[in-house]
């Protein structure tokens, strides 16, 4: 039998090499120019005036106005998460309890928005939520309001439609940490007498914890920075970081203190981020190690 060649000590960054350069001009670059051009300094009369200065984060990080915009985008990505983990884990719980063909038609049928553009399902999502909508008409009807809620311009519709959006990232990655779960240890902790809120908090939770991380991550990061949907359902009175960088950008012309947003928000969204992962790997160590 003949020898396999041992592999030349480049060759793995020869292979990676395309994808690395398309990461690197697709995201990396943008990310710098956008890094630079944050500081630089904005005279209304004469534009983006070269040099370096932090005026534009002093700027965001003393207004209140600003503070204001980024608290109000944290608590709609925390409200929007926490929706698509109480949604999302029972859901892709009964997802997996079901037989086939059924699991594979009623997967095909939450995973389907996915292919129907963000803006198109934002728009229906104001027709419905619009007073005379049909979420309007049904609380009336059945006697639940007697005038219609106001759901669009306020941020009780954007975290409604948001959770819609991104509930199917939530059940893609509670599904992938289901398959590697074993049916048997809950059944074994049922028969050693724990009742089925047990087995599933003290089994079968935590075996998909890993799961509801990563979804949680990526809700967090897609709802902290979405635009479409809190533009439309929000509009003019819902003003979250993305819309407020878009302000900067095309009504202002301040395009040195909108890439500062931007940076910041990224900012944000790692430290954040990071911080959760450390968090509960800390506590598995805890829990392990008990």
């Amino acid at each position: 039998m003949a020898d396999i060649p041992t592999p030349r000590p480049g060759a793995p960054w020869g292979l990676s090499a395309p994808a690395l350069l398309l990461f690197i001009g697709v995201l990396l670059v943008p990310l710098a120019l956008t890094a630079v051009l944050s500081f630089n300094a904005f005279d209304g009369m004469r534009g983006i005036q070269p040099g370096f200065t932090l005026a534009n984060y002093a700027e965001v990080l003393t207004d209140g106005y600003y503070r204001e915009v980024f608290i109000r985008t944290g608590l709609m990505s925390l409200g929007v998460t926490a929706l698509c983990v109480l949604f999302g884990v029972p859901e892709t719980l009964i997802l997996a309890r079901m037989r086939a063909p059924w699991s594979g038609m009623f997967l095909v049928v939450i995973l389907g928005p996915l292919l129907i553009s963000v803006v198109v399902r934002t728009l229906g999502w104001s027709v419905l939520l619009g007073n005379q909508g049909l979420v309007n008409s049904a609380l009336q009807s059945m006697g639940a309001t007697h005038e219609p809620i106001r759901f669009l311009f306020s941020m009780l519709g954007v975290v409604i439609a948001l959770t819609h959006v991104l509930l199917p990232f939530m059940i893609i990655a509670v599904w992938s940490a289901l398959q590697k779960l074993d049916p048997q240890v809950e059944h074994a902790g049922r028969s050693l007498g724990a009742s089925p809120t047990t087995s599933f908090l003290r089994v079968v939770f935590p075996q998909l914890l890993p799961g509801v991380l990563s979804g949680s991550i990526i809700v967090f990061a897609l709802s902290a920075s979405a635009f479409a949907t809190p533009s439309i359902i929000g509009g003019r009175r819902v003003k979250v970081v993305a819309t407020a960088t878009y302000d900067e950008f095309l009504n202002s012309l301040n395009w040195p203190l909108g890439a500062t947003i931007a940076i910041l928000l990224l900012l944000a969204n790692i430290v954040i981020i990071v911080g959760c992962n450390r968090l509960v790997e800390r506590r598995f160590k805890q829990v392990f190690a008990a």
